[in-house]
């Protein structure tokens, strides 16, 4: 009995630390001011993507990812924001890119059921980069 109250103190410890120490992020919400998580990804990629309507009189976003950095880049998320027409933001969402991208390669990404918008901005929101494994030593 005493070892599972000593166990389960430990582990509630290490949460605790883990907490204070920052460990356990919370990430910011999209927001009109903060389009990614990545600053400079613009380096790394570009985005090709084009609007179109669906018949339930929504949106679809869809394109491509381009890779520009010679590693694979997963775990791809981008943030796409429906625009008014004075340029405020009205909708935001942030959508999954079901495939990574390798390295100089590119990722297909199509995004249903947006609400309408005057227009959208697409950004990459995050990404993870693999590097080679020939390259770690």
């Amino acid at each position: 009995m005493f070892v599972r109250m000593a166990a389960a103190a430990r582990v509630g410890l290490i949460a605790l630390v883990l907490a204070g120490c920052g460990i356990a992020a919370h990430y910011p919400a999209p927001s009109g001011s903060i389009t990614t998580l990545m600053p400079g990804w613009e380096r790394f990629f570009s985005i090709q993507w084009t609007v179109g309507a669906e018949p339930d009189g929504s949106r679809r976003v869809d394109g491509y990812i381009v890779n520009h950095y010679g590693e694979y880049a997963a775990d791809i998320r981008i943030l796409i924001q429906g625009l008014d027409e004075s340029g405020n933001v009205v909708d935001r969402r942030i959508a999954w890119v079901p495939a990574g991208a390798g390295g100089f390669g590119h990722a297909y990404f199509d995004i249903r059921h947006l609400p309408p918008a005057d227009h959208y901005q697409v950004f990459v929101w995050d990404y993870r980069i693999i590097q080679a494994a020939g390259l770690l030593r």
